[in-house]
């Protein structure tokens, strides 16, 4: 199956409010006004692809037009959907799977909320003592502080992203390794971005 891009899960998730706030479905025009674009080819092409996915469903009856939600209502409770972290791809190898939606079981994330989260791709092994190692996907939180010993995502620079364990040190920031072989970051405070904050693990089987 195709994985759905994020325009299209902005187009579904629009058509699935509208009809649950007003009990129908907002026509290709309505839609195409409400994501600012002038052809509602686009708009067609983007729910040609849903209904490729099994998402929506269409059928004419006497000449009009519906849209049938096909989501399994059980699967969508038990499973969710997890954005990538937005973080620069400067140098690193990126998989095909890396660009599409990451699907998870919802018991995973505890009290989490799904949108509250992102999917990270660990860049190196300087968490390993820590049991995180390079090419893991990590669930983050996203948010832009953190506690001293948290695990973060941090843009270091407004260029490289780091994946370290958090300290403050005065007016520096320290971000420790859990690995011998990884020295040290200290930089100024105003050097180091937080983008998040790391809150479980998945493993892909080798």
């Amino acid at each position: 199956m195709q994985a759905r891009t994020r325009r299209q899960k902005e187009v579904f998730d629009y058509i699935k409010q509208y009809i649950e706030e007003y009990g129908s479905e907002p026509s290709y025009q309505m839609i195409a006004r409400h994501f600012g674009v002038s052809s509602k080819a686009g708009i067609a092409r983007h729910i040609k692809a849903l209904e490729t996915q099994g998402l929506i469903k269409r059928r004419r009856e006497n000449g009009s037009f519906w849209l049938d939600l096909g989501q399994d209502e059980l699967i969508s409770k038990v499973i969710c959907e997890i954005e990538w972290l937005d973080v620069p791809k400067i140098e690193v190898f990126v998989e095909d799977w890396e660009n599409a939606p990451l699907f998870v079981p919802r018991f995973l994330l505890g009290y989490q909320e799904p949108e509250r989260l992102r999917a990270f791709r660990v860049p190196d092994d300087a968490m390993r003592e820590k049991h995180i190692c390079e090419g893991d996907v990590a669930l983050i939180e996203k948010r832009s502080y953190a506690r001293d010993g948290s695990i973060v995502v941090a843009l270091i620079e407004n260029k490289r992203i780091a994946f370290n364990q958090f300290f403050r040190a005065g007016a520096y920031v320290e971000l420790h390794s859990a690995n011998e072989v990884y020295e040290t970051i200290k930089l100024p405070a105003n050097k180091i971005e937080i983008l998040g904050v790391y809150r479980g693990l998945l493993r892909p089987l080798a």
